[in-house]
């Protein structure tokens, strides 16, 4: 798991970066005070801890990936950095007033621990978590093009009637959802942010910071469904197979657990 980190990490920042959008969301969930300390759990290159750090509170990201936080730590920012396990915490019990997780649950061994975690060293504020779920990624039209790569992807990633038993499980009594529909300014390139801009999954650079594309794919079915988006991007059949797949779910899923 280490190995995936660390080679995702390499060159992540040329595609990914804090949607402002999203952003916003996050530091409205979050509720931030000035004086107040927060956490990202799994924060990556520290894209969002950076940009939400911005509105207040004395902010700390944790990562499993020495590389990712080599990055993060090269931004500038006020966020104190710290290499360690999301089901081993290295921070004392109430310390944080507000906890996000953003776009990173699929990379945990286990929801429950870190949710523990989570509860103990948050004191009565929020813990927040971006993420999709695999009710909503068998809704992506991508799965018409690389059927084998997003099942492999789905199964990685927790259906919601899992995130929220494990956030019950592990102490949080309330959870509210926000569903997030892609929109075509998004600006963080993750899996779906191309829903309505096929052709960036043509590009090698897209697809190498995502972990899909990146540690789940094959090659040859890559090649062939490339391919054949190409072909209907060129003749138009793209149109009929993003219709095909609208639904009212939403793409993405804030929960704001208390």
């Amino acid at each position: 798991m280490m190995a995936l980190y660390d080679s995702i990490g390499t060159g992540y920042d040329s595609t990914r970066r804090a949607d402002p959008y999203l952003a916003t969301r996050l530091t409205a969930h979050l509720e931030i005070a000035q004086a107040a300390a927060y956490l990202d759990m799994a924060c990556g290159t520290g894209n969002y801890t950076t940009v939400v750090s911005r509105n207040g509170g004395q902010w700390h990201g944790v990562d499993l990936s020495r590389r990712m936080l080599t990055t993060a730590q090269g931004k500038g920012s006020s966020v104190q950095w710290y290499q360690a396990d999301a089901a081993a915490l290295p921070f004392p019990a109430g310390l944080f007033s507000g906890i996000m997780c953003t776009l990173a649950l699929h990379h945990l061994p286990a929801l429950t621990p870190a949710f523990q975690e989570v509860r103990r060293v948050l004191g009565s504020g929020t813990f927040v978590i971006l993420t999709s779920t695999a009710e909503q990624m068998r809704g992506y039209w991508l799965n018409e093009y690389f059927p084998v790569a997003m099942e492999r992807s789905i199964q990685q990633m927790p259906a919601l009637d899992l995130i929220q038993g494990s956030l019950k499980e592990a102490g949080f009594t309330a959870v509210n959802l926000e569903t997030y529909g892609v929109t075509e300014d998004l600006q963080d390139l993750f899996l779906y942010s191309g829903k309505q801009r096929p052709e960036i999954y043509l590009e090698p650079n897209f697809r190498k910071g995502i972990s899909t594309f990146a540690s789940l794919a094959d090659g040859d079915e890559v090649e062939n469904g490339l391919r054949l988006l190409e072909q209907d991007i060129r003749s138009g059949r793209i149109t009929q197979v993003m219709r095909r797949f609208e639904n009212t779910g939403g793409d993405y899923l804030f929960l704001i657990a208390r």
